[in-house]
């Protein structure tokens, strides 16, 4: 039964959304500010449901009731227990977003019962001159930075990157961060929705009101230091493995395909993100068809994924 698992999207409105995810994938949304799909969620009340096939309409959640370690892999059930612990998204920032941080797995366990949230970017397509915000500029004092906010002036501290298809970040716990106006961007993190917004351009939501700041709450989270640990370079060697980030909450590579491949069995589940191409994907339980703007599920009790294509660019990660 544990066959390539597609699951329907969860579309979210945002003040910054626009129509990419709607005109580009396909995403089944009538509104002109669509910030992000949620491909595949374990979030309360946000939890993924099966798209297609003989387990369609059953959540993320009672899969893993139903199926425990076959599904998952039987290390990552013994580390999580039934809670998924990857959050996937693709996002559309029309506008910017706001200047943001997460909290680390101490303090977000501490203050909301959660994971933090450590995520990484890749870019699937940029307007001209688009930017990211990653880190500040130099290193600033708790002092510094709160009389910036003050002041009006936190833009200055921070620390701007262009970008184009491909660029890839990485984006640990208490970095100050945003993604800018014409970003579309594929999002792997932790299972978390704990956000620290500090700044939001002085905007207003459709009811006028500006959206709530936590200024304090970020204070005790933030790194105030200026670290180049961001840029993630990787190789794009064709139709191999290509390593982009590992770290302790999720593994990602960069397949780049224009010829089957199949792959043997792994400990534990596999996730594929197309941000490029179109592909088939199949296990001995069945196949899914996988195009750019789509996510797949591999079960861990995959006896192998086979992946046939005339051209892709896919996101693998696992955990």
């Amino acid at each position: 039964m544990l066959y390539p698992l597609k699951f329907t999207p969860i579309l979210k409105e945002r003040l910054w959304g626009g129509t990419k995810l709607k005109d580009r994938f396909n995403k089944p949304s009538e509104s002109d500010i669509t910030g992000e799909s949620w491909e595949l969620s374990g979030v309360p009340g946000d939890v993924s449901v099966v798209a297609e096939g003989p387990l369609a309409n059953r959540n993320l959640n009672d899969l893993i009731e139903m199926y425990g370690a076959d599904l998952l892999g039987q290390s990552v059930l013994d580390r999580f227990g039934k809670d998924f612990p990857i959050l996937i998204k693709f996002i559309d920032a029309k506008q910017d977003l706001s200047i943001q941080l997460h909290p680390n797995d101490a303090l977000a366990k501490e203050r909301h019962n959660s994971f933090g949230k450590t995520e990484m970017w890749y870019v699937m397509d940029a307007d001209p001159g688009a930017q990211l915000i990653v880190g500040f500029n130099r290193d600033v004092s708790k002092e510094e930075y709160q009389e910036s906010l003050e002041k009006g002036t936190l833009l200055d501290l921070l620390n701007y990157e262009d970008v184009a298809s491909g660029s890839t970040f990485f984006i640990n716990t208490g970095k100050i961060h945003a993604i800018g106006a014409g970003v579309l961007l594929a999002e792997i993190q932790q299972t978390s929705d704990v956000t620290y917004r500090v700044y939001d351009f002085d905007r207003r939501d459709k009811e006028g009101n500006l959206r709530e700041l936590h200024t304090e709450l970020a204070l005790d989270a933030m790194d105030f230091t200026k670290k180049d640990d961001f840029k993630v370079s990787y190789p794009t060697a064709k139709n191999e493995t290509n390593t982009m980030v590992q770290c302790p909450y999720f593994n990602t590579n960069y397949l780049e395909l224009d010829a089957e491949v199949t792959y043997g069995p792994a400990a534990n589940f596999r996730i594929y993100m197309c941000v490029d191409g179109a592909a088939t994907i199949s296990n001995q339980e069945g196949v899914a068809t996988l195009v750019k703007g789509e996510t797949v599920l591999m079960p861990a009790s995959s006896d192998f994924v086979k992946i046939e294509t005339k051209g892709c660019k896919l996101l693998e990660v696992t955990v």
